[in-house]
Formats: C-alpha cells, structure tokens, sequence
C-alpha cells in the first residue's frame, strides 16, 4: 500500500470504533449495516450523514436512533470555493461525533485531496465493480458493454483518485445472459451488503494491516 495511511484502532464489542456512514440515496447498504450491528460488533455507527437533507438513507438511521443529518452544499458561497466549504462543514459534523472511521455507502461525491489526507486509511468505500475494472458512476454499463462475464464489487481505501485506493476485498458474480443495468445492479448489491460489514469487521479489528 501507498504511504499515507493511517489505519483505524483496534476495536471491541466493549470499546467499538465510531463510525460515520455517508450516503446520497437510499441507503440499502446503510441499513443493512445497521441491521448488521443489531448484534455488539467491534464497530458501531454513531452519524448518518448525506449530501441533501431528503435523501431517503436518513430515514434509516433515524430509525435505527442514530444521529441522522444532511449537509447540503452552501449555495450561497462561490461556486469555485463551494466544494471545499462543504468538505469543512462535513469534516466538522465527523470531529463533532468523535468518528473514527467513515464509510461511503453509495456517496455520489469525490472528496478532495484535503479532505482524503484528513482521514487517509480511516476513509472506506465499497465500489460495483471489480477495481481497477469499470471505476467511475457507470460501472454497470460499462461491465455489460464490454461483454464481460464475471464482475462485482470492491472495497478498498480512498485515496486522491477516484476508485484508485488500496483494494482490501472483492466478491465476484457471473454476469448472466439477460442482465441489464438495474438486474445487474440489484444483484451485486445484494453481495455488497454481505461484503462490506465482513471488512469492517476484519478493519476494525486489527486484521488489516498496512
């Protein structure tokens, strides 16, 4: 692995490492995370944060009586400056919850070189591909227009790049004969929600190792 990163404590049932969860939708592998959690594991989720105040995802962490909260983008700063003002209202809510380890779970936003070496190592996410294969928002389409037969997904630490991180874990699926996007989507995301709290569990306990 890159220099740089900072992995996360040690963690326990007793003392578990804090996590924020990050998300720009839904939130189906934020709740079933949560649903994960329901049983004393070596990390808990202590904030829910999305990108907009009416994503459905907060839903879930409310539910679950987890702080919940959006931090949309301060329109009324200059376009230019609005993207790191935003990384600073968002790196503040993560000091003000003591979180130790953030989880981007479906989020739709590529955080900047000062907002990765803030968390580098303590910055997680989960990718629907099999990186470095198909990175980007698309890599659905992109896996059935290049006709491949296996794909998946990936969970790898953040770095600069956009899904150019330490790769930590991938699962892989057949892709079958009918797929399109949504069915593929649909069923590597199930895969998804089994993988990532597998890694959390395997970071957050001190058997990842740089």
């Amino acid at each position: 692995m890159s220099e740089g990163y900072v992995l996360p404590r040690t963690g326990s049932a007793n003392d578990p490492v804090r996590l924020a969860i990050l998300v720009s939708g839904g939130g189906s592998g934020l709740a079933a995370l949560l649903r994960y959690q329901q049983t004393p594991r070596c990390h808990r989720t202590v904030l829910v944060l999305a990108d907009k105040v009416d994503v459905g995802g907060l839903l879930h962490g409310r539910e679950a009586s987890v702080k919940s909260i959006g931090v949309p983008l301060p329109m009324e700063i200059e376009k230019d400056d609005r993207r790191e003002a935003h990384e600073r209202l968002v790196n503040a809510e993560l000091e003000a919850a003591d979180v130790e380890l953030v989880v981007l779970s479906g989020y739709m936003r590529i955080f900047s070189p000062w907002f990765v070496k803030r968390w580098k190592g303590r910055l997680v996410n989960i990718h629907p591909s099999l990186l470095p294969d198909f990175p980007g928002a698309h890599a659905h389409r992109d896996a059935l227009a290049a006709g491949v037969s296996v794909t998946g997904c990936t969970v790898h630490l953040v770095n600069e790049g956009v899904d150019s991180g330490p790769i930590l874990a991938q699962r892989e699926i057949e892709v079958l004969s009918g797929d399109n996007e949504e069915a593929l989507q649909e069923r590597v995301k199930m895969m998804e929600h089994t993988l990532y709290p597998e890694v959390l569990d395997r970071l957050c306990s001190g058997q990842i190792s740089l």
